[in-house]
């Protein structure tokens, strides 16, 4: 995987050049400035819970945008004989992107830092243990969804397609076991299924709790999915 962080600043370089990647950019921060007023109002506890978890939901609409043309815009433009051509491998491929992708996601973070800096100048005894932990849950859970984006990119040539299937498997493990978790009708089967999907596991991180366990379930699935794209790679590119 030597050429791997060529191919990343090849893949980053690009996002700055994308007017998609602005629009998600954009939208996401507005977002999460909008709900950052509820954690920032008088009476409430300094912190911000609130912001994280409402990360979450908008990582499922906004991972799909960001990583729909990964492989996809690739297949569909024909730039993927010239870069299949080069003395790279499939692996190498895959995580360049990841990683590129992965690192334009933090930089939808850094701006967010401003709203510690708020806390911290309006709450001087403001605990940074939680915010830390809630920030590395949210790295986590962007790290799963760029690897779930991306194998749905290495799958199709439609940047649509890949967005469309890639938001509803985001959509299907993080918010519906979310509200599933909500009714009290649920079995014990499905209410354990429920807590083992991705919005459970992040509510302990935005409490401030890093669990091994959950650690373990983003990096096991996260790996998994990067397997996944690079076999969906290694097929198409022998067709």
């Amino acid at each position: 995987m030597k050429r791997s962080p060529v191919i990343a600043r090849r893949e980053l370089t690009s996002h700055f050049y994308s007017p998609v990647a602005y629009v998600s950019l954009f939208g996401f921060l507005m977002a999460t400035g909008f709900v950052f007023r509820k954690d920032f109002q008088p009476g409430q506890v300094a912190g911000m819970r609130t912001v994280f978890e409402w990360m979450v939901y908008l990582l499922v609409f906004d991972i799909p945008l960001m990583t729909m043309g990964l492989m996809s815009q690739e297949w569909s433009t024909g730039t993927i004989e010239t870069l299949m051509t080069a003395p790279v491998e499939e692996t190498d491929v895959i995580i360049g992107k990841y990683l590129g992708s992965l690192t334009f996601f933090l930089v939808h973070l850094i701006p967010t830092l401003v709203y510690v800096l708020m806390l911290m100048i309006y709450s001087p005894s403001l605990d940074l243990g939680p915010i830390f932990s809630g920030y590395l849950g949210i790295v986590m859970v962007g790290s799963l969804f760029i690897a779930i984006g991306l194998f749905c990119s290495s799958l199709t040539r439609s940047q649509i397609i890949a967005a469309v299937s890639a938001g509803a498997i985001l959509f299907a493990i993080t918010i519906v076991p979310m509200w599933a978790g909500q009714e009290t009708m649920l079995g014990g089967f499905a209410r354990n299924l429920a807590d083992q999907m991705v919005f459970r596991r992040y509510t302990d991180f935005s409490r401030g709790i890093i669990d091994t366990g959950n650690l373990v379930f983003f990096l096991a699935t996260t790996a998994a999915f990067l397997f996944f794209s690079v076999k969906a790679l290694e097929s198409r590119r022998w067709r």
